[in-house]
């Protein structure tokens, strides 16, 4: 059984908390919308389908998808130069400063779809400090909604997965970290609570999740 199956077996049973990046912590879906629309259009697909498949996915994944017959890699740098028109226009929310400082000393970690130079840099443009554990598309064969990444993350803090607390926005998310066994709040800054009915919580904004985070933080080992 690889890592990714459990957590080793030195493992303790402290509590940890996985935060996505965009939707979360990032406030990136109108930048990443107009980006999309225009690959999209760039290749006259229709913007609609290609949005559809783009929540909480890698980009590479999506485009393996929505147009099978172009060359992944090459169309990922297209939708990278397109990201790059976009500059400065990817601020973190509000109230992602104030629970990350919060937490700061106890064990989280980022799991998201992009890639590490790229998140780090919205992060620390935003004033957030950078995660202990950082798990990008680069780290896995397979993005969400597999389990994969969020299963790495929880072997790097060294904390079973059901002991993992999961932040997410996109149905994708929710179900790699519900495959892990792990528990999801679920956001509703990009899609609807209808469309999050997978996750075993909901609520509006990160700020909105603080009292269940620090809950379960606090939580006695069983």
């Amino acid at each position: 059984m690889t890592s990714l199956a459990r957590v080793s077996a030195d493992a303790d049973r402290g509590a940890a908390v996985l935060f996505d990046v965009d939707g979360v912590l990032v406030d990136s879906y109108a930048t990443y919308r107009r980006i999309w629309d225009r690959w999209a259009l760039h290749h006259s697909l229709d913007p609609e389908t290609v949005w559809s498949h783009t929540h909480g996915r890698r980009p590479i994944d999506t485009i393996a998808v929505v147009a099978p017959n172009l060359d992944t890699e090459a169309e990922y740098q297209v939708v990278r130069d397109f990201m790059a028109d976009e500059g400065d226009a990817f601020p973190v929310y509000p109230d992602a400063p104030g629970v990350l400082t919060a937490i700061r000393d106890r064990r989280w970690g980022v799991v998201t779809s992009g890639r590490a130079p790229t998140v780090r840099q919205r992060l620390r443009a935003g004033g957030l400090p950078d995660p202990p554990v950082l798990v990008d598309s680069t780290q896995v064969a397979l993005g969400k909604p597999d389990p994969e990444g969020y299963l790495r993350a929880a072997d790097l803090l060294r904390t079973p997965p059901e002991r993992c607390l999961v932040i997410e926005d996109a149905p994708a998310g929710i179900e790699a970290a519900r495959a892990a066994r792990m528990t999801v709040i679920a956001l509703t800054t990009t899609h609807s609570a209808a469309q999050l009915t997978g996750a075993h919580h909901i609520t509006k904004t990160l700020g909105g999740a603080m009292p269940r985070i620090e809950s379960w933080l606090s939580t006695p080992v069983p």
